[in-house]
């Protein structure tokens, strides 16, 4: 089957926020609805036993216990800050307990961060550019530079198997438009959205708000999208009136791959 599981759905500091008792991060200690684990996605393709990944946060181990998983051996990573990258160590770990090697696929300059900060992994994992087009567990999969606004940037990915063409994009803002050229014609897009309406100065943002993103996908199209990456800001009980074909994603939720 392709299938995408929402591993995590939370923004950098996951929901709830130790240090609040906000009614977003109170409902979530107590129900749990609201609880969100940092953002990443599990892919199970036709054909194929083990499942890849795509970003390795410091959640990585609570979420792999909540599927019943003991071993992924392959990842996308999308950048290298802490909340996408904060589990490899543990990964690697596990790569040494079990005699296995993982694969890591990331663009270069990501792959050079990840070397720098975590030089021991070399040992546990093999490391393979995403620059040029690749192909994962029969995905053809296209990377690409996005703005991550004041942190930066980030990686975008495009996935495409069987005739069905989807995107993951958790850490984006004020793309242009030679960046979103690789997000039209999609059947899926998963897009980040860390608040509903953040009134933070523009500039001191680094992803999209719901507002924004209902803009941007009046021009894309996408036959559907979901949002991740969600902040204590958004209560998944509420009703944000963000039109047809929009989802907010759900940890655990599970999500076709096919037409």
């Amino acid at each position: 089957m392709n299938q995408l599981t929402f591993l995590g759905t939370g923004d950098a500091m996951g929901v709830p926020r130790v240090y609040c008792d906000c009614s977003t991060c109170t409902e979530a200690r107590l129900t749990g609805i609201n609880q969100r684990r940092r953002s990443s996605i599990l892919i199970h393709s036709d054909g194929v036993e083990e499942p890849f990944m795509i970003d390795c946060g410091p959640d990585w181990g609570t979420q792999m216990e909540a599927q019943n998983l003991r071993m992924v051996q392959t990842m996308l990573i999308t950048h290298a800050h802490f909340d996408h990258i904060g589990g490899l160590p543990e990964w690697g770990d596990a790569c040494r307990w079990l005699g296995v090697k993982g694969n890591l696929y990331a663009p270069r300059e990501v792959i050079v961060t990840i070397q720098s900060q975590f030089p021991w992994l070399d040992r546990h994992m093999n490391y393979m550019e995403t620059d040029d087009d690749i192909e994962v567990h029969g995905w053809k999969i296209h990377s690409w530079k996005v703005c991550h606004g004041k942190n930066g940037y980030s990686y975008a990915y495009r996935l495409e198997r069987d005739g069905f063409h989807w995107a993951y994009c958790s850490d984006a803002i004020d793309l242009k438009a030679e960046e979103k050229k690789p997000l039209h014609g999609l059947d899926l897009l998963i897009l980040g959205t860390s608040f509903v309406h953040e009134l933070a100065e523009f500039s001191t943002r680094s992803v999209y708000d719901m507002r924004e993103a209902q803009e941007l996908l009046q021009e894309l199209e996408p036959k559907h999208t979901y949002f991740t990456h969600m902040s204590h800001d958004v209560d998944v009980r509420q009703d944000y009136h963000l039109g047809q074909g929009i989802t907010l994603a759900l940890t655990g939720m599970k999500v076709s791959l096919k037409k």
